[in-house]
C-alpha cells in the first residue's frame, strides 16, 4: 500500500492546528524540512519522521495507519494492505490494520534480508511481544540468553528486557510478531 507521507503529514498537523513553523519548533527540525517532506520534494528518513511526530506526539504506527477518525475498523486485510511502517536497512515491518491511539495490540509481518539485523544496541521498551517463525532462521537474543529459531519457532518476553534480532541464515527469515501496547 503506498502512502503519501507529505500529504499525510499535513493532514495531522492540521488536525492539531499547527503550523509548519510551529511543528518544526516542537520538533526540533528546520522549519524547511516540514515544508518539502508536506510538499513531497523529500522523503524523510524512519528516525527524522519519529522525531517529527515527537511534536504532536504520535508513534509511527498510528501516523501510517489507514484508518482516519470515523471510518470504520477493517477486519480483513490483503497482502498489499498491509502497511510498510519501516524497519531499517534489510528489514521490513509491515503492519496489520491499524495502530490507532486505543488499540491495545500491534500485529506485524517482517522480513528480515539476510544478515540484516536490529543493531548492536538491544531494543528496550515496556509491553511484551512474541512472534512465530514462517521461513528462515532468527537469532533471538533477550537479556543473556541467545536462541537461533527456525520455522515454527517461537518467542515471548516481557519487552523490558533488552533485546535484539538477526537473521541467522543465508535466506530470508520471514515472521508474524505481535507487540502490546503498541511499540511503532
Amino acid at each position: 500500500m503506498d502512502i503519501d507521507v507529505g500529504l499525510r503529514l499535513k493532514i495531522v498537523r492540521l488536525r492539531h492546528q499547527l503550523s509548519q513553523r510551529a511543528l518544526a519548533k516542537k520538533a526540533g527540525v528546520a522549519n524547511a524540512s516540514i515544508s518539502l517532506i508536506e510538499s513531497g520534494a523529500t522523503s524523510p528518513s524512519v528516525s527524522a519522521l519519529k522525531r517529527i511526530l515527537a511534536g504532536f506526539p504520535m508513534t509511527l504506527a498510528e501516523f501510517f495507519s489507514d484508518e482516519l477518525p470515523g471510518m470504520k475498523s477493517e477486519v480483513f486485510y490483503r497482502a498489499a494492505d498491509l502497511t510498510e511502517i519501516g524497519g531499517g536497512e534489510g528489514i521490513s515491518y509491515r503492519q496489520i490494520g491499524s495502530a490507532k491511539a486505543g488499540h491495545a495490540l500491534q500485529i506485524l509481518f517482517e522480513t528480515y534480508a539476510v544478515n540484516a539485523d536490529t543493531g548492536l544496541v538491544m531494543l528496550a521498551h515496556e509491553g511484551e511481544e512474541g512472534g512465530v517463525i514462517l521461513s528462515g532462521r532468527l537469532e533471538v537474543t533477550v537479556g543473556e540468553t541467545t536462541r537461533i529459531l527456525n520455522a515454527g519457532d517461537a518467542y515471548y518476553f516481557n519487552s523490558r528486557e533488552p533485546h535484539r534480532f538477526r537473521n541467522a541464515a543465508d535466506v530470508p527469515c520471514t515472521l508474524v510478531s505481535s507487540c502490546s501496547p503498541p511499540t511503532f
